[in-house]
């Protein structure tokens, strides 16, 4: 009887068990993730063990940050992500094209600066352990 009753508790995916489940499938640390939403580590840690509420705002920015589907992510419904990686590249090579020439220049100048921050990013991380 009691192991039905857990059973059943573990089958039931909340909201906050699907945050996880995003950050894992994106395979982001806790502090790389909550950077991301402007939230600290400590406060997605505990929505994650279900200890803090994914209020709106999060799941907004969850949403918006990493492309989640978010009826997926309030309900479990439909896909986790809303575009798969070739709409997403198919849709952002469409709207680099309808870019003028000095404007895409700029967009492939920032692509080089962000490759660049990324590359610092992941040695910090390497040597301070994260």
């Amino acid at each position: 009887m009691y192991y039905d009753k857990v059973m059943k508790y573990d089958s039931i995916v909340t909201v906050n068990r699907r945050i996880k489940q995003v950050r894992e499938a994106l395979k982001l640390s806790q502090v790389q993730f909550s950077r991301v939403i402007s939230l600290s580590s400590g406060y997605l840690a505990g929505v994650e063990v279900e200890k803090r509420k994914a209020n709106d705002r999060i799941i907004k920015l969850i949403c918006s940050s990493f492309n989640v589907n978010e009826t997926w992510l309030k309900t479990g419904d439909g896909e986790m992500f809303s575009l798969n990686p070739d709409e997403e590249c198919t849709k952002l090579v469409s709207l680099y094209k309808e870019l003028e020439p000095k404007f895409q220049d700029y967009i492939l100048k920032q692509i080089d600066l962000l490759l660049i921050m990324q590359d610092q990013d992941k040695a910090l991380n390497k040597h301070i352990g994260i």
